[in-house]
């Protein structure tokens, strides 16, 4: 056959049924095999970037690499920074570029660039297939390595003459990759270390909402009776109901949950990136005194304000699995919790009650805490937000809590702006019957806003949610922060975003006051395809938050 054919039998032995990209002349022999596959549909994107998006939420929801094509030169520089997202934020995506004929490779060419060069520092493994017969080893271990913990991106290079290429050959099956149970000795002294402490508590990253993680954690937090605090991209992993929530961390060091980790003697991260929220905002109090256990896939990155004095290595649900049965045998079951929760509930009722404030505010523009608490009334238990990079961000994080993991998906590793929109595509068709909706900065949401044809065209039910100050709000606290209260110029002027809606065939609407944002919300939901719904926002509340955290006193 054909060894674009070939490729196409690959991906579908690796179980693809979707394909984010936009074609270009030196992939048009794959897009051609692409075509007549019965089990592989082609997402025609905008961008070359929205398209790595949804494939980079679309591996975060089904654990199974995203896939995302680009024809090369410019192609692979648009995708650049949805898979560099991608690879910080710890999600599997498969990228397959184009590439020029291998006999002008050498050589100063139209559009040819050393594309695996420039991909190399943002994915775990990169290759040219330089001969058909390297096809199907290629494609397995591009899957297997971005679907390994911890898992990113890998990218396939296909030059043109190559995919023309007949070959005689059959797509490699995938094997089940049984991840390794922690060292005995390491669960001993970790329960050693709990067992001795006096207020242990517990930092839940990324890694609790993969691989059922979850599960085990929650069966953990009951078991040890302490409070539990999620980074941004834990959100969820357990219930922001459940007693043991001590709600997200990453806004201010002067918020609540901060100073309940420097009150602290032990810290147990769970499956936590230092990429999420750096240990020099946490780890501040008597530096070296405050021990910590590292639980993760893979063993902690060498930080000065962060070495573990035991290290859990392994599948991270088993390593919980074990952790659990060692406290039971140590302790024994009716001895269990073995702290008391309720230490703790002065400090979550200070939070709740906070994080509270102003969700029924009718002043307009809309508070950020209004906006969120009527989005929380529209979106049930398993629904799913995403969130895109600016002020309305750290909003997200600390007032939108999440009862289930993945129900709240935010880009806090890579941290980029354009993200949302295009993610809640991928989302969407990963999950079609659940509510889908992106929360977005002015700002962000124009970096991407040209897929919304893409939305309209799938007849996609997402909702687009925009923060409207006219200003890139986030720099401006930070700046103000910084430089007391004063800021560069961040001005710049929007669209009429009911009539950008109408432009593009879709439902779309600009409110006026605060009551009417429920009422928009609901109509948005039932369209058949997308809507957005432009929001003006208080972003003053920025401000007086970052004063009143600083004025926070330890209460535990």
């Amino acid at each position: 056959m054909k060894a674009s054919d070939l490729f196409i039998k690959c991906l579908e032995e690796e179980g693809v049924t979707k394909i984010f990209g936009i074609p270009g002349e030196e992939n048009a022999d794959f897009m051609i095999s692409l075509k007549n596959s019965k089990k592989i549909e082609f997402i025609l994107c905008r961008h070359e970037q929205a398209a790595a998006f949804m494939a980079d939420v679309y591996g975060r929801l089904t654990g199974k690499a995203g896939v995302c094509l680009a024809t090369l030169g410019p192609g692979v520089t648009n995708l650049m920074t949805g898979l560099a997202d991608a690879n910080m934020d710890r999600a599997p995506v498969v990228a397959i570029i184009g590439q020029g004929s291998t006999n002008r490779l050498h050589k100063e060419s139209h559009q040819i660039m050393d594309s695996i060069s420039m991909v190399a520092p943002i994915s775990k493994w990169a290759q040219t297939i330089l001969s058909p017969r390297n096809i199907t080893e290629v494609v397995r271990k591009a899957f297997k390595v971005a679907e390994t913990e911890k898992p990113g991106v890998t990218v396939i290079e296909l030059p043109e003459d190559i995919a023309k290429e007949e070959i005689k050959d059959q797509p490699i099956k995938p094997t089940l990759t049984r991840r390794p149970a922690a060292d005995n000795r390491a669960i001993n002294e970790a329960v050693d270390l709990i067992m001795n402490s006096k207020n242990p508590i517990i930092l839940a990253g990324n890694g609790t909402i993969r691989k059922r993680a979850s599960n085990r954690l929650r069966v953990l937090v009951e078991n040890l009776g302490i409070g539990v605090i999620n980074t941004f991209m834990g959100k969820g992993s357990i219930s922001s109901s459940d007693k043991h929530s001590l709600f997200t961390i990453g806004l201010g060091s002067g918020d609540y949950n901060n100073l309940a980790i420097d009150e602290s003697d032990l810290v147990i991260a769970i499956g936590y990136d230092l990429v999420e929220y750096s240990p020099s905002a946490w780890n501040r109090i008597e530096k070296g005194k405050k021990k910590v256990i590292h639980i993760d896939y893979t063993p902690a990155e060498v930080d000065r304000d962060y070495l573990p004095n035991v290290e859990i290595i392994a599948d991270l649900a088993g390593a919980l699995f074990q952790l659990n049965n060692a406290l039971i045998e140590k302790v024994g079951r009716k001895n269990l919790p073995i702290f008391n929760v309720n230490t703790i509930q002065k400090a979550r009722e200070t939070m709740l009650n906070h994080l509270n404030q102003n969700n029924d505010d009718d002043s307009f523009p809309m508070k950020p805490q209004r906006v969120l608490a009527d989005v929380r009334k529209v979106m049930n238990d398993d629904d799913i937000v995403l969130s895109d990079v600016g002020a309305h961000k750290m909003w997200v994080a600390r007032e939108y809590n999440c009862n289930s993991p993945n129900t709240c998906l935010i880009s806090n590793g890579f941290c980029t702006m354009g993200f949302a929109l295009p993610g809640s595509m991928g989302a969407k068709m990963v999950f079609p019957n659940k509510k889908v909706l992106s929360i977005n900065g002015d700002a962000g949401f124009l970096m991407n806003v040209q897929d919304l044809e893409t939305a309209v065209r799938q007849n996609l039910n997402v909702v687009a949610v925009v923060w409207l100050d006219g200003e890139y709000g986030l720099i401006k606290w930070k700046q103000q922060i910084q430089f007391s209260g004063e800021h560069s110029d961040l001005k710049f002027d929007n669209p009429d975003f009911g009539e950008l809606a109408k432009s593009m065939n879709m439902w779309g609407t600009q409110i006026n006051s605060a009551k009417d944002f429920l009422p928009a919300l609901q109509e948005a939901f039932k369209q058949k395809g997308p809507a957005i719904i432009g929001v003006p926002v208080d972003y003053s509340e920025n401000m007086r938050l970052t004063e009143h955290l600083g004025k926070v006193s330890a209460i535990i």
